[in-house]
Parts: structure tokens; C-alpha cells; sequence
């Protein structure tokens, strides 16, 4: 049986492969889970996805399984917990980063209209922008779309949030479909937004 066409970036990592294969790209409406990608992709600045994605089982056992009702309330105590554990990035910046966006994300959950995924989707007007990639040269690291998030996502007060970071977290969640068009994963990514309208 031939092997699967794939986006090459994921190499032969088993991990990052499982990655590519059944996450990446899939539309994400979930508040919550957008923001522990948001969260995560922050944590990446300076680094690879593949080292946060090795260690976000720890992100997640460290920091309450992303609540962020919980975080919201995190302090000093918290933040040398969290300094202290080796499974995670150990980076004061970012940690107080997140504790402050998960303040951010109840104030929008409770006063916006659809919520943080509302506020986030409607930068691609509620539906997954559907790219025609056909090599890797034509991957951009930021669009004007994800430097309008960028630069509003900093108004609102995130951190960490630079075009690039918000270009792979709209990538991640399925904002736009980047799977090449010769990846097994761009068709069925792109069935799988068919249905999908966040207002």
C-alpha cells in the first residue's frame, strides 16, 4: 500500500506526524481550547512547536488542565510552582502572560458576543479560509489577516501574540486550511469546514 501524501514539515516524528494527521488544521470552536493554543503558541516564541507539543501533557497537568477561571486566580505562589517544574517552558514572562490572559478570556466569555471563539473567528469572517499550497515556498509565516489579530489580540491586552504566533495558531485551529494540496489532509480538512460558521 503507498504511503500517504503529506504537508513535509512533520518529518517522521511519530508525534508530530499524529499531529498533522489528526489535529492540525481541524476547525476549532471551542473557547477554551482556543485559548490553550493561543496559550501554547506563546509559550513556542523562540522555539518549535514539537518541543511544546512534547511537553503539553505537562503544560496541562501544571497548569489545571488550561482552566481559566482557575489561572485567573493564580499568585505569587503559583507562579514559583510553575517556575519550579521541569516538564514545562520556565519562563516568568510567559507564565504571568498567561495568567493575565485567562483574566482577559472570562471578561470577553461573560461580555462578548460568542465568546472568545466569536471574537477570534471573525477575523476570517466566521468560515475557514480555504488555501491552495502547493509547496512549502508558498507557506507564508504571517498574513494581513493574522497581523489584524496580532495587533487587536495586543490592544485587548494578550502578550506573546506577534503576527507569526497568531499566523500558526490560525493554521493550527483551522482558521485557514494550510495542508498543501498534495497532503491526503487538505480535502478532508476542507470537508470538515463545510459546516462550520462561528458568528
Amino acid at each position: 500500500m503507498p504511503a500517504k501524501s503529506r504537508c513535509p514539515w512533520p518529518g517522521e516524528d511519530p508525534l508530530y506526524v499524529a499531529y498533522h494527521d489528526e489535529e492540525w488544521g481541524v476547525p476549532e470552536t471551542d473557547s477554551r481550547a482556543l485559548w490553550e493554543k493561543l496559550i501554547l503558541d506563546g509559550f513556542q516564541a523562540g522555539l518549535s512547536w514539537i518541543t511544546i507539543l512534547r511537553k503539553r501533557g505537562n503544560f496541562r497537568k501544571a497548569f489545571h488542565n488550561f482552566d481559566p477561571a482557575r489561572i485567573a486566580r493564580y499568585g505569587e505562589k503559583d507562579i514559583s510552582r510553575l517556575l519550579a517544574d521541569e516538564g514545562i517552558i520556565r519562563h516568568r514572562g510567559k507564565i504571568e502572560s498567561t495568567i493575565k490572559s485567562a483574566q482577559l478570556w472570562l471578561d470577553m466569555e461573560e461580555k462578548r458576543d460568542g465568546g472568545f471563539a466569536g471574537y477570534i473567528w471573525q477575523f476570517v469572517d466566521g468560515r475557514p479560509q480555504q488555501n491552495t499550497l502547493r509547496t512549502m515556498k508558498d507557506v507564508k509565516p504571517f498574513t494581513p489577516m493574522s497581523e489584524r489579530l496580532s495587533k487587536d489580540l495586543k490592544a485587548q491586552g494578550f502578550n506573546f501574540c506577534g503576527p507569526t504566533i497568531v499566523y500558526a495558531f490560525a493554521q493550527a485551529v483551522g482558521m485557514v486550511n494550510d495542508h498543501l494540496v498534495t497532503c491526503f489532509r487538505h480535502a478532508q480538512v476542507a470537508k470538515l469546514a463545510k459546516g462550520v460558521a462561528i458568528k
